[in-house]
């Protein structure tokens, strides 16, 4: 009798988790989420996770608070929310530059970019941008090209060591025998702060964050890493036109979730990103700055974000870059 009793208890147990998951999951929210953003305030990132975040919060009357935490390109914030309780109240807008590059570039970088992350959605995607001060005699890829290759070449400000720019420099440098210095910053605010004030020459920023400068009359644009002109800056010539045949490079966002967070939290927090990236507002200031909303589901960014990954391991194997 009492084991009869008690296999009914297990029963009723096993019955009720599902409930119970679900209920957890409609609950969720029940106090602040925690955003963080990996870089400085004043950058392409920041701009889009607080388009994103403050979207959330003014639909849904969530709490998101958002966090700038810079460092080793992203590394740093990315590291500590590997690392946070795996329980949807702490997320970070990852990107290419910490989670594709990160682990290849740094020996001890703290995390794996697939193990240790639940992809919750791809937010954005955006071409890199090479802008020089408005006064510079480098108006043009083949100009930027030439400048390298004369004296001492090219300062070449980044968002960070490891970022996607550095690499993007390296292989610049490699592929046409230019010189080129590189200047790496925590963010994207302070390199262009010194571009524009002559310090370093050029820098190769994501679109959103060099447009408001380009627009203000501050920097020009050199280049765009992308295949094809960007539609907001449809005079600036691509890498390509330059003769160097196969660059088409774009950064991309997305929100992640330490590994663990449960499969209900991660779908409802895609849902309502992917409403937030669908509201005509928050279309209208991205596509402002040349960054394309993405969306989709959870575990398309997954095979994405597996598929990148050895991507761009095998692009750093064979550029012999290390971060230092």
């Amino acid at each position: 009798m009492t084991t009869k009793r008690q296999s009914l208890k297990l029963l009723a147990g096993a019955a009720l988790a599902p409930l119970a998951t679900g209920a957890a999951a409609q609950a969720f929210p029940s106090k602040p989420i925690r955003l963080v953003i990996p870089f400085t305030p004043g950058g392409g990132t920041d701009f889009v996770s607080r388009t994103v975040g403050n979207k959330l919060a003014e639909s849904l009357g969530w709490q998101v608070v958002l966090e700038n935490k810079p460092g080793a390109a992203g590394n740093i914030a990315i590291e500590q929310t590997s690392k946070a309780a795996p329980d949807g109240y702490t997320i970070v807008m990852g990107q290419s530059d910490n989670m594709m590059l990160g682990p290849w570039l740094y020996p001890n970088v703290g995390y794996d970019s697939v193990k240790s992350f639940a992809p919750i959605v791809q937010v954005s995607v955006a071409p890199m941008v090479i802008a020089a001060a408005a006064g510079s005699k480098i108006t043009g890829p083949a100009e930027l090209i030439a400048a390298g290759k004369v004296g001492n070449g090219i300062t070449w400000a980044t968002a960070g060591n490891g970022s996607l720019g550095h690499l993007f420099g390296e292989q610049l440098r490699q592929s046409t025998g230019m010189k080129l210095t590189q200047v790496h910053y925590k963010g994207a605010a302070p390199a262009i702060t010194d571009v524009i004030g002559g310090q370093v020459d050029v820098t190769i920023l994501s679109s959103g964050s060099v447009l408001p400068q380009i627009k203000g009359g501050k920097l020009r644009a050199v280049a765009v890493t992308t295949g094809r002109r960007s539609p907001v800056l449809p005079d600036t010539q691509t890498i390509e036109e330059a003769g160097l045949k196969g660059v088409d490079v774009s950064i991309w966002l997305g929100l992640f979730a330490p590994a663990g967070t449960p499969p209900d939290v991660i779908a409802k927090l895609n849902a309502e990103v992917n409403k937030v990236l669908q509201a005509p507002d928050v279309r209208e200031k991205l596509a402002a700055q040349g960054i394309a909303p993405a969306g989709g589901t959870s575990e398309q960014f997954a095979a994405f974000v597996r598929e990148d990954y050895a991507r761009w391991g095998k692009v750093v194997k064979e550029s012999g870059v290390k971060a230092e």
